[in-house]
């Protein structure tokens, strides 16, 4: 019962989004479904009447009769077609801009990462994926099944007026449906096991035409490995897809049998009736009429029904969607974000552990992080770094423990705010194709303008990439768009003056900014950033903290926090860490040896 109240809301809220986008042609599909519904009565009484009159030799009603009876036909098939077309344009709109936003906004509105990491997320997401459309259609079906239903009702009441026996159809027509819908219940199961495989398929056939993982493919001979992977993951699919459509095929097979033993049975009582003379000819011919349209009938009204099941697994991950976004809301996080900081950051017993994961990322991290600072966080790879700038980010939440913005829990702050407040370049930056200047300006689209763009290229050092390219700030980057291509250094440049145009960003998160860029270009980099940092910090009292694994670039900071399996297990000076001699002076001395 609860699940009928919950598809009950959803198609009154599809209604209203296809009222919002489509009102006349919504009202005019269900208006002709639902008349549909009476043309189909009117044909079976207009035969009733043509067949009597013409035994009672009243030439007039006969005419009437096959006149309306013909014109009811007509009608029918008329009314049918239009309701088609309109059917399908409401699909195709409503589905599309009303639909397909709400499952972006679901998928990029929830304000931390965690689920785009998760299968469970992934899979509904991949059913969702281009399947927008299905949403609305799943609309249309449970109007269309309203007015099947009721021609089903108007089938019974004049079946049921020539002779009981065929209302023994009905009960058949009912466990056909049930069984029906086993088989359909079947196949959703089938689609939801096969959709990690599809993810997987679809992954082998990216990387196969990719250009970036070309040249390592080409160069490892992995290429015959990834296709046999791609054709595994193919048979995957296709096997447990072919072995839930043979089950629910089983299943329907089943029903149709039930139905049609019910029908044949039926038919034969009222013929025995009839025999009798227990009944009229325009009786015998209605039921006749009915008899031969009821096939029809009950055929759309089981597609109908096995279309609308069909739909619900596209309905369902949209609920689901729906409703995981809504439960990750931060409804309680209100306070406004700060304009500037007067103590600084404080982590006390912070801890986070990624799902599926016993061990955590980031585990009981306590530290002060005054106003004005610039951070350095170092450490071996997968010691907790990059976890710890999205938590900062508030991109992950913590299990335990809490983030302190001049003495205010980081979980309170509203969300967008605090996102607005600060500006960030992560390790696994984005690569936008789009014009170079969109590319960098998306990073403040409140700012904007020339003047910024300039600004952000020039802190990027990204002034030499920019006079390279063919049509300046206009150029398309990315072949996928028949743009230029380039390189994982370039792209990041283009990510690091992103980040650098918001001007005065509170908290300013750099996550191994120069990972792909040459040791010249990295110093230039760190040397403006430093500056930077520096200048905003005078006006704001603004935080920079840098992830980074050349200790060179590090040295300058004022505070150098060093991870460990996701403990901090030193911090200080860069001068105060060599002379304790401790972890931090053990990995400057092994950077220093590598570097010399």
């Amino acid at each position: 019962m609860r699940k009928l109240r919950t598809y009950a809301r959803l198609h009154a809220e599809l209604f209203a989004v296809s009222m919002r986008i489509e009102p006349g042609i919504t009202l005019m599909m269900i208006a002709g479904m639902v008349f549909g519904a009476f043309t189909f009565a009117l044909t079976a009484v207009g035969v009733k009447v043509t067949v009597d009159a013409m035994a009672d030799r009243d030439t007039t009603m006969a005419i009437i009769g096959g006149a309306v009876a013909a014109a009811a036909y007509a009608l029918d098939w008329v009314i049918g077609a239009l309701t088609g077309v309109m059917t399908k344009m409401l699909i195709d709109k409503a589905g599309h801009t009303g639909i397909e936003p709400v499952v972006m906004r679901s998928a990029a509105g929830v304000p931390e990462v965690d689920h785009l990491e998760h299968t469970e997320f992934l899979d509904r997401v991949t059913a969702l994926r281009g399947q927008s459309w299905a949403v609305i259609w799943g609309f249309t079906l449970a109007v269309r099944a309203i007015a099947q239903l009721l021609r089903l009702i108007l089938a019974v009441v004049l079946l049921g007026s020539v002779s009981p026996w065929l209302l023994l159809m009905f009960p058949c027509v009912a466990l056909q449906l049930w069984l029906d819908g086993r088989g359909q219940a079947r196949e959703r199961r089938a689609d939801l096991a096969l959709a990690e495989d599809k993810r997987i398929q679809a992954h082998l056939f990216d990387l196969c035409i990719s250009g970036s993982a070309g040249k390592e493919i080409r160069a490892t001979g992995a290429g015959p490995e990834l296709i046999e992977r791609h054709d595994a993951a193919a048979e995957r699919v296709r096997s447990t897809r072919l072995r839930g459509q043979l089950s629910g095929g089983i299943w329907r097979a089943a029903g149709w049998v039930v139905f049609a033993i019910g029908y044949t049975v039926s038919i034969g009582f009222v013929a025995a009736q009839v025999g009798r003379g227990e009944a009229t000819a325009g009786d015998v011919m209605m039921a006749a009429t009915i008899g031969a349209l009821l096939r029809d009938v009950v055929g759309q009204a089981v597609s109908t029904a096995t279309n609308a099941s069909g739909t619900v697994r596209v309905l369902e991950p949209f609920l689901w969607l729906r409703e995981y976004a809504s439960e990750h809301q931060d409804t309680e996080a209100r306070t406004p974000a700060p304009t500037r900081l007067d103590r600084g950051i404080s982590l006390r017993h912070l801890t986070y552990t990624y799902r599926g994961t016993d061990t955590p990322a980031v585990d009981d991290v306590s530290v002060d992080i005054p106003a004005g600072s610039v951070v350095a966080v170092v450490g071996e790879y997968g010691s907790g770094k990059s976890t710890l700038m999205k938590l900062l980010a508030k991109l992950h939440r913590p299990v335990s423990g809490s983030i302190q913005v001049d003495g205010t829990d980081l979980a309170a702050i509203d969300t967008a705010q605090w996102r607005q407040a600060m500006s960030a370049a992560f390790q696994d930056f984005g690569r936008y194709e789009t014009s170079f200047a969109e590319a960098i300006t998306i990073g403040d689209l409140e700012r904007g303008g020339h003047d910024a763009l300039d600004a952000a290229v020039a802190a990027a050092n990204a002034e030499g990439l920019r006079e390279k390219l063919p049509d300046g700030d206009r150029t398309q980057l990315g072949t996928k768009f028949g743009g230029v291509e380039l390189s994982e250094g370039q792209w990041q440049k283009v990510a690091l003056a992103r980040s650098c145009m918001r001007a005065e960003p509170l908290l300013f998160l750099l996550d191994e900014p120069t990972a792909s860029l040459d040791a010249p270009s990295e110093q230039a980099v760190f040397d403006s950033y430093m500056a930077r940092a520096k200048q905003i910090a005078s006006a704001t009292g603004s935080i920079t903290v840098i992830v980074s694994h050349r200790f060179s670039t590090v040295a300058g900071a004022d505070l150098i926090l060093v991870m460990k399996h996701g403990r901090l297990i030193e911090s200080g000076g860069h001068e105060e860490l060599l002379a304790a001699d401790g972890a931090y002076a053990d990995l400057y001395e092994i950077h220093a040896t590598s570097y010399s």
